[in-house]
């Protein structure tokens, strides 16, 4: 098969596939530099449980609504935030850790969007909101996923050397700034409408592995903050551009395919990586330990 037919053509010929080529970009540009600082603040599984989270708000948005991006967008955001801030205010408010709490009202929201899609919609509508479907973005899919990726950099640039203080002594930078909590939930902000923004793509269950993987790969070739997260990005835009034309030529699941391909990159990176198995010397070994 020539080169053109292999990376080329999919892409040139359909423009269902140039669509979810830039959707998928423009969702790695934002979601997988802000899994950079998830990961730094271990707050990793925090993705995960937050894109279940939109499930009831966006169920809510289907069940009157039907398939309509905006209402299930809406929804989900508001369930997103309603857990996200919940979620930290009884954290702060009572003796359980966030990480506690957080699983509480994630399972909660879970459960509640599954009932809530298969009391008024089919096993189909189920697997569209849990899957998504990028290769039937339209234009305000794309238009939403470009605006919070705009908007998440944007953010993420007046908040760099926040974020970055906050993920290396979180203590220390509360003590010394008040910023300290509008930091912490302007970020869990971004990370809900990234999410949102995703789900509609990737779906809520896949979306969180185009933000977790490229940068949990990153973290194995270099220690440094800036260097990560441009590996973050270049890893998920690679991971969207194979994960296609796999989809493509071997009548993949289009999301799924992305994030295995993301998942191969994770594993070579967790092999070859300077500071993977192979890479890392066994005194770094034992300190990264």
């Amino acid at each position: 098969m020539a080169l053109y037919d292999l990376f080329i053509a999919p892409f040139a010929d359909f423009a269902f596939m140039r669509r979810a080529l830039l959707g998928a970009w423009l969702l790695s540009a934002a979601a997988s530099p802000l899994g950079v600082f998830l990961m730094l603040r271990r707050m990793s599984l925090t993705g995960d449980a937050m894109a279940h989270a939109i499930l009831p708000g966006a169920a809510l948005g289907f069940m009157f609504f039907g398939l309509n991006l905006m209402p299930m967008t809406i929804g989900g955001l508001i369930a997103g935030l309603v857990v996200a801030f919940g979620a930290g205010a009884v954290a702060r408010l009572t003796v359980q850790r966030e990480d506690a709490s957080l699983a509480a009202f994630y399972l909660i929201s879970l459960a509640l969007g599954v009932v809530l899609i298969s009391a008024k919609g089919s096993s189909v509508d189920l697997m569209h909101v849990l899957f998504g479907s990028v290769l039937a973005l339209d234009g305000g899919a794309m238009a939403l996923i470009g605006g919070v990726s705009v908007v998440t950099l944007i953010v993420m640039g007046l908040l760099w050397r926040a974020l970055v203080a906050e993920c290396m002594d979180p203590l220390f930078f509360r003590s010394v700034s008040r910023l300290g909590g509008v930091v912490h939930f302007a970020f869990l902000g971004l990370v809900v409408l990234n999410l949102v923004a995703g789900f509609q793509a990737l779906g809520s269950l896949m979306v969180v592995g185009l933000m977790m993987l490229p940068a949990a790969a990153g973290r194995f070739w270099s220690a440094r903050v800036g260097v990560i997260t441009a590996l973050a990005l270049g890893f998920g835009l690679i991971s969207s551009v194979l994960g296609l034309l796999a989809s493509y030529h071997w009548a993949l699941p289009a999301g799924p395919a992305i994030i295995l391909t993301a998942g191969l990159i994770y594993l070579i990176s967790m092999v070859i990586g300077r500071r993977g198995l192979l890479g890392a010397r066994p005194a770094a070994r034992h300190r990264t330990a």
